[in-house]
């Protein structure tokens, strides 16, 4: 009977795991804490960068409305000898001649951030008595080199825009 125990208890032993080996299954809190933070730090950074190419993707809209508004109006100003008058033209719907004839653009779009309040959107004013005319939209990135050389280029609408506004005119 002894050699039975004895062997039952060397197959008991092949089969356990030493607790010096495997004292340590699973991660401290700390160790939990430490990734948690380094995680968060590293969300917070991509947020920070994933925000700021949207504003300029949003910029980079605006300049693309105001130069397809800017084509639509040259062919107003060649069917009508005039640009509109300042506050005809209305953001959100069809651009077309007095008779409805001509479409200019089937849609005036809205700046990327409007909001049905109406704020902001894009803005308009008849210059030179009918002659020319100033359109001009404020860009969400203020260190944005294209804003100076819009103002450069459209002089005469200095009176009528801000700091960070880019402008297009009939050149």
């Amino acid at each position: 009977m002894i050699k039975i125990q004895n062997s039952k208890s060397k197959i008991q032993n092949k089969f356990q795991i030493p607790n010096s080996k495997f004292q340590k299954i699973g991660f401290t809190l700390i160790e939990l804490l430490v990734v948690i933070s380094i995680i968060g730090i590293l969300a917070a950074l991509i947020m920070v960068n994933f925000n700021a190419a949207r504003e300029r993707a949003r910029d980079v809209q605006r300049k693309s409305d105001l130069d397809q508004i800017k084509k639509a109006l040259r062919m107003y100003y060649n069917d009508n000898n005039s640009y509109p008058a300042t506050g005809s033209l209305t953001w959100g719907s069809v651009f077309q001649s007095a008779d409805g004839n001509m479409v200019y653009m089937k849609v005036l779009p809205h700046d990327p951030s409007w909001k049905q309040d109406g704020d902001p959107d894009y803005n308009y004013t008849q210059t030179e008595s009918g002659q020319g005319f100033c359109m001009w939209a404020t860009l969400e990135n203020k260190s944005d080199g294209d804003i100076a050389k819009s103002k450069s280029r459209c002089a005469a609408c200095s009176s009528f825009v801000g700091a960070y506004d880019y402008v297009v005119c009939a050149d």
